[in-house]
């Protein structure tokens, strides 16, 4: 045991004095540590300097065609989208605080944008009507299949009301399904077809 450590202490002494003592060495070993100080500083003031280039909040609130302007949107409905959908399908966003952190608010930002040209209630009645049914049929696929909410949404306890109950899919499915059977009731059925645009031919 004593021979061993008396290596060791020889080892630790040949590093010292021909590694960390060596001038060649001792450059090296502090340029290092420079150039490691250098990037930790220009990383630290890219960070401050992004938090100045905040992208626009979805804060306008404007509901003219919001979906309950055409069709009944019952208490139990309304409760469950506004904590489950509305954030990133409306005019509406409640941001959560970290939201004021970049680069963080840019990916909250494109979300949020993202998820609006896929459903909006609040412009829902702007759309085409075969546009409109269309949107309530995905909503009951997204819903059934729950794939909606996004579990990244609800993912480290957030938003842990939009942890939606088995109960609670039923009642958006349910009155999907209602909101559905009304279109086809009102339009001719060849008008609630969403025909998609056609590919441009190439020449």
């Amino acid at each position: 045991m004593a021979s061993q450590n008396a290596t060791c202490r020889r080892s630790i002494q040949f590093f010292h004095t021909v590694v960390v003592q060596h001038p060649k060495h001792q450059f090296s070993f502090l340029n290092a540590i420079l150039m490691k100080r250098k990037i930790f500083l220009a990383l630290a003031a890219i960070f401050v300097l992004i938090q100045f280039i905040r992208p626009e909040k979805n804060t306008s609130d404007e509901q003219l065609y919001h979906i309950s302007k055409k069709y009944d949107v019952p208490a139990d409905v309304s409760a469950i989208v506004e904590v489950a959908c509305n954030d990133c399908h409306s005019n509406k966003t409640t941001y959560p605080w970290y939201a004021e952190v970049q680069p963080v608010a840019w990916w909250l930002a494109n979300h949020v944008k993202e998820g609006k040209r896929e459903l909006n209630f609040s412009q829902f009645i702007t759309r085409k009507v075969a546009v409109q049914n269309h949107k309530f049929e995905e909503i009951i696929e997204m819903v059934k299949e729950k794939n909606m909410p996004l579990p990244s949404y609800t993912r480290f306890g957030l938003h842990r009301g939009a942890n939606l109950t088995d109960a609670q899919r039923t009642i958006l499915t349910d009155w999907a399904t209602m909101q559905m059977d009304s279109l086809k009731a009102q339009y001719p059925a060849d008008s609630l077809i969403l025909r998609r645009s056609p590919p441009p031919q190439g020449k």
